[in-house]
């Protein structure tokens, strides 16, 4: 779970920053703090991972709290003034958004900071240790983060694709191309145009068909011959 304090004079941007917070799973919103002296105060007997900071505000500038602490914990500032990008890249903040800003970009946002602190964890634990590979679909009205090695196979449904792991599914919002763009290629295969399999989970090749967990899967003509590669590799 990442804790993260928004530090902002404008409701309305603590408004939208916690309404996209909310779409991103493992975010917990410590505070909400509408100048500089509060978060000072806050922070002298709280620790959290990320902060969503403004500059332009009274009492206390963004960028001399920032000098003021002496631990950062992990900087998205959030903007309307462009000219202070520099500055901040500077004081090392983790990104820079420029008021306003879409989901979109307050995501890749989010996510440029959070994969730093994995790095920083990384470095302290055994290099050698696999980690495993995740993406993001869009479900349920919310962005969720998938390990890829729990994906089975994957099924078309329309507009939809239904996620099928060993003991659950998740019906997401997209394409079944989309989906395969989405994951790698070297572990995951399509094989019909309404599945896309998880290579390591393959129990049998049969004919026209694939065996995964208790279900055989169709093998389209035009996927053939991708099949037939995978059995000399």
């Amino acid at each position: 779970m990442t804790n993260y304090l928004i530090i902002d004079d404008e409701q309305m941007a603590h408004e939208i920053i916690k309404e996209y917070c909310d779409l991103i799973p493992d975010l917990k919103l410590s505070k909400h703090c509408y100048d500089a002296l509060e978060a000072l105060e806050y922070l002298r007997t709280n620790q959290v991972d990320l902060i969503f900071l403004d500059l332009n505000m009274p009492k206390l500038k963004g960028f001399d709290f920032l000098r003021s602490l002496s631990k950062k914990p992990r900087i998205i500032v959030t903007t309307a003034y462009q000219e202070y990008a520099l500055e901040g890249y500077e004081l090392e903040i983790s990104d820079y958004l420029l008021k306003p800003f879409s989901f979109e970009r307050f995501l890749k946002a989010v996510n440029k900071a959070l994969e730093v602190d994995a790095q920083r964890l990384s470095n302290r634990i055994t290099e050698n240790k696999p980690q495993k590979e995740t993406i993001f679909v869009y479900a349920d009205k919310k962005h969720i983060q998938v390990t890829l090695d729990e994906i089975i196979y994957i099924k078309a449904a329309g507009n939809y694709a239904k996620i099928i792991f060993e003991n659950d599914h998740l019906l997401v919002r997209s394409k079944l191309s989309d989906l395969m763009e989405k994951v790698p290629q070297a572990d995951f295969m399509r094989i019909h145009k309404s599945f896309i399999v998880s290579k390591k989970h393959i129990k049998i090749i049969e004919g026209n068909r694939i065996k995964v967990l208790e279900n055989y899967l169709p093998i389209g003509n035009f996927y053939k011959a991708q099949v037939n590669k995978l059995l000399k590799e």
